[in-house]
């Protein structure tokens, strides 16, 4: 047998998260996301996608960009700079070709140290990565280091994307 009273407070709960819900997509839209009602030339059956998260606007010139992570000059073609504070490593497999990847080594976690003669290298247990793909060169690491997305802006600024 079910109990009134919890099946009361569920729908009560219930109601109210919904209600919540549908107040934070509306206080997330425009007055022209709006339904339009039958006299605004729009149609009475409910909106579609009510249900759905709502979904952000692209970023306007306005929005704050992203901050650099370094310049492109610093860093050497056929090299790379390991950013130590935030776990990455900046390479330059070729000319103007900038590549990002995490400095954590995929064997046992250490941060990876240096870049030289072609590899990210890791100073816990000797694994290489290759600078162009982040393919394991050396192992005891098995797997590659996770690429990063990164832009590189006219003015030589590297950002992740």
């Amino acid at each position: 047998m079910s109990d009134p009273t919890r099946t009361a407070r569920r729908t009560v709960l219930a109601a109210g998260a919904s209600a919540l819900a549908g107040g934070a997509l509306t206080a997330c839209g425009s007055s022209d996301d709006a339904p339009k009602s039958k006299a605004e030339g729009g149609s009475s059956s409910s909106p579609q996608n009510a249900g759905s998260p709502a979904v952000a606007a692209p970023a306007s010139s306005s929005a704050p960009k992203a901050k650099a992570l370094l310049k492109a000059a610093d860093v050497p073609v056929g090299g790379g700079t390991v950013l130590k504070d935030e776990k990455l490593v900046v390479t330059q497999p070729s000319a103007g070709s900038f590549r990002c990847f995490t400095a954590v080594c995929t064997h046992q976690g250490c941060v990876v140290n240096k870049v030289a003669a072609g590899t990210i290298d890791c100073p816990c247990h000797g694994s290489k990565f290759n600078v162009a793909d982040g393919a394991v060169a050396h192992g005891p690491a098995t797997k590659p280091l996770a690429e990063k997305k990164i832009t590189v802006s006219p003015a030589g600024d590297i950002s992740l994307a």
